[in-house]
């Protein structure tokens, strides 16, 4: 058994970032720019903003956090994606999930100019993706991609099991594994699939995203079998000075000794995440997937 580890692979594409970052800059461009856009207090959020702040600065690019309070209108959030989709200065930028409950997230998405949306969460860029386009790819399945390319897992005609029909991962992840050069036979499975564990037992690769704690067992496993870990949920330990600790979809200590490779967490498909954001910011600022 082998772990995947995410923040070796996340260092690895950071300094290759930071290189690219760097032949730009001595071409004569600016950086790229990556804002983002917090709305309230919530503490995972705020969190994982930082993280995204700290990464660009890893990676040479300039970072804006326009923090909006809790009782931000829907239309008042809405002026400041226009503003943000108008600025030239900004090649990219993310609204941070989840919003709260008095702002549609759908229509926040939507008014995201696609050349900007790095997330990869627009139709458009949802369309791009399914026909195979260049586009921005949502950044947690791309960060799973990066994962599975670089301990070079074998994909191609390999039964993938994705547990969670999610739009931001699952789907997602299903399409982009079945396309021409990753070639897997990709079952989706969700809270209405029949012989839910005997489905995933079938499955080479296993991919769990559905967001509840060690969901996935180890009668659910082949021998040898892939699993990659997308799930995270903090749930109370008197062990941790935070008093919380984080945990996968996967019940790791029984389900790993089965598998051939799984993903920890917390340090699996985390900091893929974050590097897959700069990917797209970088895209964003070459003009690679819509031109300049």
């Amino acid at each position: 058994m082998q772990i995947m580890d995410g923040k070796e692979v996340a260092a690895s594409l950071r300094k290759q970032i930071a290189s690219e970052v760097e032949a730009l800059v001595a071409a004569g461009n600016r950086p790229p720019h990556l804002a983002a856009v917090l709305v309230g207090n919530d503490g995972a959020s705020q969190t994982y903003v930082g993280h995204k702040e700290k990464c660009c600065g890893e990676v040479g690019f300039r970072s804006t956090v326009l923090r909006l309070p809790e009782e931000t209108t829907e239309e008042a959030l809405l002026a400041e994606i226009a503003r943000l989709n108008a600025d030239l200065d900004v090649d990219g930028f993310i609204v941070q999930l989840p919003l709260p409950k008095h702002i549609s997230e759908q229509k926040v998405i939507e008014a995201i100019d696609p050349r900007k949306d790095v997330d990869g969460f627009h139709p458009v860029n949802t369309g791009r993706m399914i026909s195979g386009l260049p586009a921005y790819l949502p950044a947690t399945p791309d960060g799973i991609l990066e994962l599975l390319g670089y301990y070079k897992i074998e994909t191609a005609g390999k039964h993938c099991v994705v547990i969670g029909r999610s739009n931001i991962v699952g789907r997602p992840i299903a399409n982009l594994l079945s396309q021409k050069g990753w070639d897997c036979t990709v079952t989706l499975c969700h809270s209405r699939t029949k012989n839910l564990a005997e489905v995933v037992r079938g499955g080479d690769i296993v991919i769990a995203a559905l967001g509840k704690a060690e969901f996935v067992t180890a009668d659910m496993i082949k021998p040898g079998a892939v699993v990659v870990d997308v799930g995270i949920t903090r749930v109370p330990s008197d062990r941790t000075k935070s008093g919380w600790k984080l945990l996968g979809d996967v019940k790791f200590d029984e389900v790993a000794p089965k598998c051939s490779y799984i993903t920890p967490v917390p340090g699996g498909v985390g900091p893929m995440t974050i590097i897959s954001l700069m990917k797209n910011t970088l895209k964003a600022g070459r003009g690679e997937v819509y031109g300049k």
